[in-house]
């Protein structure tokens, strides 16, 4: 069984270092249920892993990935889209998402889901 270094990030924290068994259940275990592997153009260096049923159980919302807000925690490793293997991040990597995914990011993540929230109860901003 082989190891993998990522990022956990989990709602309204910074990202956290982690070193975890590259397993299905240790995965499921991180984010709280089944997993979903999600992409962004935004971020084609990594892949998103989070919760397959995050929204509809009605995890906290967390980040914004570009394209969708993540629910509940998720982790971000490399992705080899040749072959499909999870792969560690780099060093670089690991610096540049503790940036992506700063205190910054938590703000604007809550600033959008509060307009959404608005927005969808009648409230013009």
């Amino acid at each position: 069984m082989s190891e993998l270094k990522g990022l956990l990030v989990k709602p309204n924290e910074l990202p956290e270092e982690i070193t975890f068994d590259n397993t299905l259940k240790k995965k499921q275990e991180l984010v709280n249920g089944y997993i979903e592997y999600a992409y962004s153009e935004d971020y084609p260096d990594v892949v998103f892993i989070c919760n397959e049923e995050g929204k509809i159980r009605g995890l906290p919302y967390n980040r914004d990935i570009g394209h969708d807000i993540i629910a509940g925690n998720f982790l971000i490793i490399s992705s080899d889209l040749e072959d499909g293997e999870d792969r560690s991040l780099s060093e670089n990597q690991l610096i540049k998402y503790k940036k992506v995914f700063n205190e910054k990011s938590i703000e604007d993540t809550n600033i959008k889901i509060t307009n959404v929230l608005l927005q969808n109860n009648g409230f013009e901003l």
